[in-house]
Parts: C-alpha cells; structure tokens; sequence
C-alpha cells in the first residue's frame, strides 16, 4: 500500500500528549501566574491548559480537579522553619524588625512571590486559599515565633493582620509609596508595631 502523502503539520490527538514530565511542570508554571493574577475563583482548568498550550484533558489527567492543582502550584519553596533561626537569633527588643525583615526577604523571592500573591487573591473567595495563608501566617511563622517567646494567641493574631495588610497593600493592590520604598524603610516604619505585639 502506497505511503499517505505527508501534510506538513502533524496530526495532534486529544489526551496524554508525548513528554509528560516536560507537560505538568508547565501546567504548574500556567497555574500559578493564573491565580497570581486572578485568584482561584478567577481561573478555570480550561484556561490554565490554554496558558499552559496543552489540551484540557491533561490537565485533569495530572491533577484532581482545581483545588488540588492549586494545592500542588502554590507549594511553599521555602521551609518556615529554616527562617526562625533568623527571626529569634538576636536581642529580643529588635525581634519585631527581624521578623518583618525576614518577611519582606521571603516576599522578594523570585519564586515565592507568585505564589504568596496567588495564595492572598484567592484567600478572599476560597477556603483553601485562606487556610493556607492562615496556615503560613499564624502557624508556620509568625505562631511558632510567638511560641518560643510565650506571646499570648491574640498578639499573634494582631501580628499576623499587620503583616498581611502590608502586603495586601504593596505586593497584590500596589499602593505608592509603599511599592517603591526600600525593605530597610519598611523595616523601621512597621518593626516597632509588630515589637509591641510580640516584645
């Protein structure tokens, strides 16, 4: 039998597409500028196969729905932990600068700032996002530095507020000045309050 004449294009069939370990790292990718963006109720698996220039079927063939995916994308690249060394190693009347300056310094992480940025949009309409930011916030940072200090549970919580506001403002709605002003003004505007909560 004869050969088919080739087409010049090659024929692309639904479903699991060749090289999946080079496929799912650019889902992830996709996912994470998406909820960066728009936040977890903003985005469809549709749209982060599209992003992702992979067909939708792949998406659900990596990944159990939107929320696991979201889970998986936002993954913290940096463990807490390794970061208390830092906060609590020092004078306990400089322990409010040292925690906002180890804060900012996880927040100009190249790859940590997509993900935090996502995990805060999407805080505000998923249960998810929420607990993970609740999680990194009170529990994995700012609650364990509370507890080596024997702070009470409500200056935690103050604590935690404070912070998440200044990102709010500078990294996800971006307010001037705050966007431009160095890590070191920062620092010395918003220490002292998070001094007084956790001193």
């Amino acid at each position: 039998m004869p050969a088919e004449p080739a087409t010049g294009r090659e024929t692309v069939r639904p479903g699991r597409r060749r090289g999946p370990t080079e496929t799912r790292p650019l889902i992830l990718k996709a996912a994470r500028e998406l909820f960066a963006e728009k936040g977890f109720d903003g985005v469809s698996l549709r749209a982060i196969a599209r992003a992702a220039g992979v067909d939708p079927a792949l998406v659900h063939h990596f990944f159990d729905g939107k929320e696991a995916l979201f889970v998986e994308a936002m993954e913290f690249p940096i463990d807490p932990a390794l970061l208390l060394p830092r906060i609590l190693g020092g004078p306990r009347e400089e322990i409010g600068e040292r925690l906002v300056r180890v804060f900012l310094g996880v927040w100009s992480h190249p790859e940590m700032r997509p993900r935090l940025v996502a995990i805060v949009r999407s805080a505000a309409t998923s249960e998810r996002g929420a607990a993970m930011l609740r999680e990194f916030m009170t529990t994995a940072l700012v609650g364990r530095v509370a507890d080596a200090l024997e702070v009470p549970r409500l200056h935690i919580t103050a604590a935690a507020g404070q912070m998440i506001g200044l990102v709010m403002m500078r990294y996800v709605i971006g307010i001037e000045p705050l966007v431009n002003a160095s890590d070191e003004e920062i620092v010395a505007l918003v220490g002292p309050t998070i001094q007084r909560y956790l001193g």
